[in-house]
C-alpha cells in the first residue's frame, strides 16, 4: 500500500513563508516525478512545481517565489512558500509519479489548506 502523506498547510499572512512536506510511503522505491498542485476556491486545479532528478518546473505565478525539492532519502517533496499572496490559496495537493514502468498509476495526497490573509 501506498501512503502520500501531507503537511505544513496552515494560514498565513500576505508577504510570509510556508513549507509543505509530503510523505511517501518507503515501499515506494522508484519514483520518477514529484510535484505539487493547488486548485483555488472556484478554480481548477493547476501545476505549482515538479521536480525530477534533474529537472524543476513551476507554473509562472510562482516562479522566484516558491521552491520544490526532495529528499530521496526520505521519499519526502517540499514545497517551500516565500512571499506568499492571497491569490496562492488554494487546497495543494502531493502527486507522485512513480518510475517503474509496471506502475500506471500516480498517487495523490489528500490536499492541505493554504490560506494567506491579507
Amino acid at each position: 500500500q501506498v501512503q502520500v502523506v501531507e503537511s505544513g498547510g496552515g494560514l498565513v499572512q500576505a508577504g510570509g513563508s510556508l513549507r509543505l512536506s509530503c510523505a511517501v510511503s518507503r515501499s515506494l522505491v522508484n519514483i520518477y516525478a514529484m510535484g505539487w498542485y493547488r486548485q483555488p476556491p472556484g478554480a481548477q486545479r493547476e501545476l505549482v512545481a515538479t521536480i525530477t532528478s534533474g529537472n524543476t518546473q513551476y507554473a509562472d505565478s510562482v516562479k522566484d517565489r516558491f521552491t520544490i525539492s526532495r529528499d530521496n532519502a526520505k521519499n519526502t517533496v517540499y514545497l517551500q512558500m516565500n512571499n506568499l499572496k492571497p491569490e496562492d490559496t488554494a487546497v495543494y495537493y502531493c502527486n507522485i509519479k512513480p518510475g517503474a514502468l509496471t506502475i500506471s498509476r500516480t498517487y495523490w495526497g489528500q490536499g492541505t489548506q493554504v490560506t494567506v490573509s491579507s
